[in-house]
C-alpha cells in the first residue's frame, strides 16, 4: 500500500473503530475524526493524495458542510459519503458538490475497500499513462469531433486501428469527456485471458468456487461499476468467452463463479481491435450478435503514415517528455533527423515513434538529435501516405502540405508524396509554385 491516508470522519466511536480496522486489515493507514472541527485540522496538514470517508450527520454539522469547506479551500482530495438508506437523496446531492461516491452504511464492509482500491488504481494509471497530446492534423481532428459527439452518451464504442496507434488513449478520452469521468476505468487485455479463468476474471468468484479459490474475488465488471470497461483487442476472445460476454451485456447481469445469485451492473463498454471483425465474423471466429452489441458507434484511428503532418509535432512532444524522464537537455532535431522522421514508414505507429525518440534523446543527452541517434533506416512507406497524390483536385493542397512538412526541401517532399523530384517540379510549375520554394 502507498502512503495514502484515509481520514475517517464518524462521531460513533465504535463504528469509526470498525471502519478503521476494516481498512487496516487491507493495509490502509487511517486517521479518526469524531467532529468536523477535528477533520478540518487534519485536512489542513493532509497530503493531496489522502482520501476522506465521512458520515453524513455529525455533532457539529454534516459531511456536506465539510465537503463544501474543502472545495472552497481548494482541497480536492477524493471524498466518500457514508449514509443510511433514508438519507440517500442527500448523499446524491453531495455528488453535485464533488463527492466521489456514497455508500450505504449497511454495505460499507463490502464496498468501501474495493472503491478505495479503484481510486488508487485509477491514480496509478494516470501516473503511468502516456500524456495525451492534442494532435492538430485533419485526420485526428475528425476523430476528436466523433469523440465529442459520442462521449456524453452510454453508447458502446468500437475503436479500430493498427497496433500502436493509441486506441487505449482514445478510450480514455471517451471516458474522461463523458458523464462517467471520475468513476473507474478498467482496461482488460483480452489477448492475455486464459480460457479457464476468463469467467472468474470478468465476473469474480466466491470462496471455494474451485480448487485454489481460497478467498472471494471481484471481477472486472465489479471493478468498473459506474464507469467504463475497456476491452482491448476484443477480437482475441475465445468463442466461449464471446458467448458469456454477450449474455451478460444483453441482460445487464452476471453471476460470479460458484455463486447462486445474479448481480446487475452499470458499466459502459468500449472495445478496441486491430482486426477486421467483419472478416472474422465471415470466418466464424467472431460472433455477429456480439459485434452488433459492441458496435453502436465506430471510431477508426488512422496509422501514423496517414497523419504525416503529426509526425514532427509528436516527435517534439515526445522529446520534451524524454528530457523530463531521462533528465536530458535535447533542444531539437537536425535537418537529417527531420528528414528521416518524415520519410520513415512507421509500421509501429505512434508507439514506435515514442520509443525511437526516447532512445535518441538518451543517446544525444544535449543539443540536437541526429539521424544516427534515431537508428532508423530512411525508407519509403510501404503503404500510401496521406500526402500521396490521388486526384487533380487534391494535388495542389497535398503538394503544399508536403513542402511545408519538409521545410521546403523538395527531395523530402517528393519522398513524402511518393513521386520523383522531376514530377514534383512539374507540379510546382503547373500550380504556379515554381518560385515560391527555394531549390533544394
Amino acid at each position: 500500500m502507498d502512503k495514502t491516508k484515509i481520514i475517517v470522519v464518524e462521531d460513533n466511536i465504535v463504528y469509526c473503530e470498525f471502519v478503521c480496522n476494516l481498512l487496516a486489515r487491507d493495509g490502509f493507514r487511517t486517521m479518526q475524526a469524531f467532529h468536523l472541527s477535528t477533520a478540518r485540522k487534519y485536512l489542513q496538514q493532509a497530503a493531496d493524495g489522502d482520501i476522506v470517508v465521512s458520515d453524513l450527520r455529525l455533532p457539529d454539522g454534516n459531511g456536506i458542510d465539510l465537503l463544501r469547506w474543502m472545495r472552497k479551500e481548494g482541497m480536492m482530495q477524493p471524498f466518500i459519503i457514508m449514509t443510511d438508506y433514508a438519507e440517500v437523496h442527500t448523499a446524491v446531492e453531495s455528488m453535485k458538490l464533488g463527492s466521489l461516491d456514497y455508500i450505504p452504511k449497511q454495505l460499507v464492509e463490502d464496498r468501501l475497500v474495493p472503491l478505495l482500491r479503484n481510486i488508487l488504481k485509477e491514480r496509478n494509471i494516470g501516473r503511468s499513462r502516456m500524456p495525451l497530446f492534442s494532435r492538430d492534423g485533419s485526420a485526428f481532428q475528425a476523430i476528436m469531433k466523433r469523440i465529442r459527439l459520442v462521449a456524453p452518451t452510454d453508447m458502446s464504442v468500437l475503436i479500430f486501428g493498427e497496433n500502436g496507434t493509441g486506441k487505449e488513449h482514445i478510450a480514455h478520452l471517451l471516458h474522461d469527456k463523458g458523464k462517467r469521468a471520475g468513476k473507474p476505468f478498467v482496461a482488460v487485455d483480452c489477448g492475455s485471458l486464459t480460457k479457464e479463468l476468463t469467467s472468474s476474471a470478468f465476473f469474480g468468484h466466491v470462496r471455494g468456487a474451485f480448487t485454489g479459490a481460497d478467498s472471494a474475488k471481484k471481477g472486472y465488471f465489479h471493478e468498473a461499476e459506474g464507469g467504463t470497461l475497456f476491452l482491448d483487442e476484443v477480437g482475441n476472445l475465445a468463442p466461449e468467452t464471446q458467448q458469456m460476454l454477450l449474455r451478460a451485456i444483453q441482460e445487464r447481469r452476471y453471476r460470479p463463479v460458484g455463486d447462486r445469485a445474479d448481480r446487475s451492473f452499470n458499466v459502459r463498454i468500449i472495445a478496441a481491435t486491430n482486426e477486421d471483425l467483419e472478416k472474422a465474423v465471415n470466418e466464424k471466429r467472431f460472433r455477429q450478435d456480439l459485434l452488433y452489441r459492441l458496435h453502436d458507434f465506430e471510431i477508426t484511428v488512422p496509422p501514423l503514415r496517414d497523419c504525416q503532418e503529426d509526425v514532427m509535432p509528436l516527435a517534439e512532444f515526445f522529446r520534451e517528455i524524454a528530457n523530463q524522464e531521462l533528465e536530458c537537455d535535447v533542444i531539437g532535431f537536425d535537418g537529417e533527423a527531420r528528414k528521416t522522421l518524415l520519410t520513415h514508414a512507421w509500421p509501429g505507429n505512434v508507439r514506435e515513434l515514442r520509443q525511437k525518440i526516447m532512445g535518441a534523446v538518451l543517446q544525444a543527452q544535449t543539443g540536437l538529435v541526429t539521424k544516427e541517434h534515431l537508428e532508423l533506416a530512411v525508407t519509403r512507406a510501404t503503404s500510401p501516405v496521406s500526402f500521396a497524390l490521388r486526384s487533380d483536385a487534391e494535388d495542389k493542397e497535398r503538394v503544399l502540405r508536403a513542402l511545408k512538412q519538409a521545410n521546403g526541401n523538395r527531395k523530402v517532399a517528393a519522398e513524402l508524396l511518393g513521386i520523383g523530384r522531376t514530377t514534383l517540379y512539374n507540379k510546382l510549375e503547373e500550380y504556379g509554385l515554381k518560385y515560391k520554394f527555394q531549390q533544394s
